[in-house]
């Protein structure tokens, strides 16, 4: 009887650690798909596509905002006037600076501040010119025709004046420097047959790469807009942000993913493009991702890239959403 009733105990003790192992595993399970099916909860303030897109499109009745131009010069005014209806602390950086054909050109980079105090900051920057050359239109008459930039300049532009509206609305708990670059789409047309050797593309952020607006200044990351505008936008991975700022690259496109947006950042790498931020990763050394519209084609960019076609029917407000939303969860993070 004994020998039984200790069976019978041990057979109980069993059954029972199987039973209290069982729930555990069931509970940990319910966790898992508890938190599987959560959906995650931004914190940033909702971005205001509409806003984005009323910006882009006052800058684009301006004409093409080509250095020296009463366009440029119209443009830069109504920008400087909206970051500081917007509380930025503004400070515009001008000088000459000469382009590919030795012409000199009035530079003038814009830039908009929040919570100077703040040692930790985030910079925040797209160009603000258009090109002077249509160089990828067939017709050669077309191709010495500037461009209205919509997408390529403006779009970037108007995403970051909305971003610029709603920081005045809700403060963040770290710096912010929204910079508005210029000449950076003054390159050495394709047309040309003598090429002239030197770094003409983004001249503007070479300028303040070299000079910044303030002495040692310092942010933890940057990130550029560039083309962000266009319906069916892809963002890729791209060369030189993978290379100096690989953390910056997934935060970003971790976050979009969480927002829902993966059908606009791909998980997928793309090629190396000159671009502003090239200069500020290379010179000042700070982390800096671009986020660019790249397409799978023989520029590697959209079909209105460069023409007279880059126009205001190439803006989609759930695009300019997209973007926004993203770059406002980053920094309210």
């Amino acid at each position: 009887m004994k020998k039984i009733d200790c069976l019978l105990i041990v057979l109980i003790s069993v059954i029972s650690v199987m039973l209290l192992a069982s729930c555990n595993s069931c509970k940990s399970n319910k966790e898992t798909a508890k938190k599987i099916a959560e959906p995650y909860m931004k914190i940033s303030p909702n971005f205001n596509a509409d806003s984005a897109y009323s910006y882009i499109e006052k800058q684009v009745s301006f004409g093409p905002r080509v250095p020296n131009s009463a366009a440029h010069l119209a443009c830069g005014d109504y920008l400087v006037a909206k970051l500081r209806e917007f509380d930025a602390d503004v400070i515009e950086q001008k000088a000459d600076i000469t382009n590919y054909a030795g012409e000199k050109m009035k530079m003038r980079n814009i830039i908009g501040s929040y919570n100077l105090e703040n040692e930790r900051r985030i910079l925040l920057f797209a160009h603000w010119d258009s090109r002077p050359f249509a160089d990828e239109e067939k017709d050669p008459i077309k191709q010495k025709q500037p461009i209205l930039g919509a997408d390529d300049g403006a779009s970037g532009v108007g995403v970051l004046l909305e971003i610029a509206r709603q920081l005045q609305l809700k403060n963040v708990n770290v710096g912010i420097d929204i910079i508005f670059f210029d000449v950076e789409d003054y390159g050495q047309p394709n047309f040309d047959q003598k090429i002239v050797q030197g770094d003409w593309w983004c001249l503007g952020s070479q300028y303040w790469s070299e000079n910044p607006h303030k002495e040692n200044y310092k942010a933890d990351f940057g990130i550029l807009l560039d083309m962000v505008g266009s319906t069916g936008a892809t963002f890729l991975k791209e060369g030189y942000s993978r290379q100096y700022a690989p953390k910056v690259v997934d935060k970003l496109w971790s976050i979009a993913a969480k927002l829902g947006y993966s059908q606009y950042f791909l998980g997928k790498n793309g090629g190396f493009i000159t671009d502003d931020h090239v200069p500020v990763n290379e010179k000042l050394h700070i982390p800096s991702a671009d986020v660019i519209n790249m397409k799978e084609t023989g520029t590697g960019f959209v079909s209105h890239w460069h023409t007279l076609s880059d126009d205001m029917s190439n803006i989609h407000k759930p695009t300019l959403n997209a973007v926004g939303q993203t770059l406002m969860e980053v920094i309210y993070l």
